[in-house]
């Protein structure tokens, strides 16, 4: 039986994360990275394909209180037994380069006995690991090898039973016990023991110093400070790379075959990510980011892809894991992503948008990013007329898809002002050109005088909820006429039946897939960045409280939502959700701030002039 979607609670290291449930079973964690290999894997089978389990044994114990510390990462559960109460830390340490997870019990109240289940396999639940107990100077610990892992478990003597180990801890009121589980290269020897105290006091120090540099500005405060923290999380310490999400194939339609491996780096998602960082002074995560890209696309630009590992690998595989039955039954597993040969036009534009931003925030050029964006620019010059797989990576035919379009033309507006604002050198008036050319392009084959909007795609008739971000690169206002146009088609076309925006029809379109999915989250809140910049504020309110209501009591999202059914779909916690729900609080405190005399005329301050 798989826990719900939004059960889950999320820790990370900066490395990594782990997925912890309501009833205290950890059931996912890649170590010692996102990308790497899982060494619990109920998430997508069973107990069998590994979980670590810290529970009462009382099976009428119930949780009273989950929380996160403040600003933090640090996750709390607080139990209750018919003999008493116990709290339950859970917490990755950060900033000491080492792999690992740490679970506290302390007694609160009377006497409560806490059961731990440890279950290892290496490899995705595929490999059994050859289990032995030692001891060191520290004290006795149980090892747990394969290949080149090993895992290390102190803190709590366990037995072995059958493929796993088992124990029980006993604490009252004001007692406390510290139980690591570290990963290490199994080469070489187990690390030490360290005291979790000041590990935790500093794991504590560093998300809320960081958590610190946000200003609060309105009445989504809390929300948007959670959705910067979850962008933190998923962003790798060491490279700048940041995951979509830390997990894979959690499906986007219970049974479906819709399942990805999200646990890489998008130039989408990382480029909107670190914009949304960016408008609330997190510059240094973006030079970060910056710096990784630089070092991800160097060398043929015609080699250019639109995702990249954490460290900037190119070789992401997709294959398909048949030993496991999948979340929900929903199958296949897949580990790697075949979208990474895909050519998606709107990457180039997303990139140089992000980076144009970084300009205006104060961060100047150096001798190899402006070089590169140029490159970049160049790659989309000699593709400007090919078709691509678009936003939602189609793996039906190539079209001319509307959003890919605009972001090319965003690509070469954002090099026009880098020269006419910034004073770079480039080709100036080639770039005003091709700009101005597939600004006439858009406006002649993406909007259909009919439907009166813009259309997924040249010469038809579906929609996209990607139109929605149009107005956001400055291709025309958020209150021109076709851009209200496009809006009411889409709220015609693709709303649900429960106020939520589907990405498109997947039961009209040939997107190389069996039709069936639940609206995509960040589409709505693109729908609340618009209703709010458009004069709507009330319904922009009122959608936004909508969406936000579909957060767990740790403010997480997932990529989507099943209104219906109440509960979350897809990949978890999901990086694009909580970029639009940034920006969709922007835009309401934004339009907030004006008074309605100066809305319309601030609406399209960033718009290019249309005739």
């Amino acid at each position: 039986m798989h826990s719900p979607i939004e059960d889950y609670a999320l820790v990370s290291d900066l490395h990594t994360g782990a997925l912890i449930s309501r009833r205290g079973s950890v059931d996912w964690l890649c170590f010692p990275r996102f990308d790497s290999p899982s060494v619990f894997t109920k998430l997508l089978g069973t107990e069998d394909h590994g979980r670590w389990l810290l529970a009462p044994v009382e099976e009428e114990a119930e949780v009273i209180g989950r929380a996160y510390l403040d600003s933090t990462f640090v996750l709390q559960t607080r139990w209750r037994t018919s003999t008493g109460e116990a709290l339950v830390t859970d917490f990755m340490p950060v900033e000491d380069r080492r792999a690992s997870l740490v679970r506290r019990v302390e007694g609160i109240s009377g006497t409560v006995t806490m059961r731990e289940e440890l279950q290892l396999r290496f490899e995705y639940g595929d490999v059994v690991p050859w289990v032995r107990k030692a001891h060191d100077d520290d004290g006795p610990m149980l090892l747990a090898t394969a290949g080149p892992n090993a895992l290390m478990h102190r803190g709590n003597p366990l037995k072995a039973s059958g493929h796993r180990h088992e124990g029980t801890l006993t604490v009252t009121a004001g007692q406390r016990l510290d139980i690591e589980l570290a990963w290490f290269p199994s080469h070489r020897t187990a690390p030490r023991s360290q005291e979790a105290a000041p590990c935790l006091e500093s794991t504590i120090a560093y998300w809320r110093a960081w958590a610190s540099n946000y200003e609060p500005q309105g009445e989504y405060d809390d929300m948007v400070k959670r959705s910067l923290l979850v962008l933190r999380a998923l962003t790798h310490e060491d490279t700048g790379g940041i995951v979509a999400a830390p997990t894979t194939s959690l499906p986007e339609h219970f049974g479906g075959e819709r399942n990805w491996d999200y646990r890489y780096c998008w130039l989408r998602d990382a480029a909107l990510t670190l914009e949304a960082m960016m408008t609330h002074g997190y510059q240094e995560e973006a030079l970060e980011w910056r710096n990784w890209l630089l070092r991800a696309v160097a060398g043929d630009p015609e080699d250019l892809q639109i995702m990249y590992g954490l460290a900037g690998e190119r070789h992401l595989p997709e294959t398909i894991l048949s030993h496991l039955p999948g979340y929900r039954d929903s199958l296949p597993v897949r580990i790697g992503n075949g979208a990474v040969h895909q050519y998606q036009a709107d990457v180039v534009g997303e990139v140089i948008v992000a980076l144009e931003k970084l300009r205006c925030h104060g961060v100047t050029e150096d001798h190899f990013s402006w070089p590169l964006q140029r490159a970049l620019l160049g790659f989309a010059e000699n593709h400007l007329h090919d078709k691509d797989h678009g936003i939602w990576e189609m793996r039906g035919d190539l079209k001319h898809f509307t959003h890919s379009r605009v972001m090319m033309w965003a690509a070469f507006d954002c090099a026009v002002r880098a020269v006419e604002d910034h004073g770079l050198d480039g080709p100036l008036e080639q770039w005003i050109a091709l700009r101005d050319e597939l600004h006439a392009e858009v406006m002649e084959h993406g909007f259909n005088e009919e439907l009166n909007s813009f259309t997924q795609a040249y010469g038809e008739e579906q929609l996209d909820a990607s139109l929605l971000q149009l107005p956001q690169v400055g291709f025309l206002a958020y209150d021109d006429p076709r851009m209200l146009g496009t809006v009411a088609a889409l709220e015609k076309d693709l709303l649900t039946d429960e106020g939520l925006l589907l990405r498109y029809r997947t039961d009209e379109s040939d997107d190389g897939l069996e039709p069936g999915e639940h609206p995509f989250l960040a589409c709505s809140f693109w729908l609340v960045e618009q209703y709010a910049r458009s004069g709507r504020g009330e319904e922009a309110r009122a959608l936004m409280d909508r969406l936000i209501g579909f957060a767990n009591e740790l403010g997480l999202l997932s990529e989507e939502y099943d209104a219906e059914a109440r509960t979350m779909v897809g990949n978890y916690p999901q990086a694009f959700s909580h970029l639009t729900l940034v920006r969709a609080a922007d835009a309401i405190h934004y339009a907030g701030a004006l008074q309605p005399s100066s809305l319309a005329g601030a609406l399209g301050v960033t718009a290019l002039e249309q005739p």
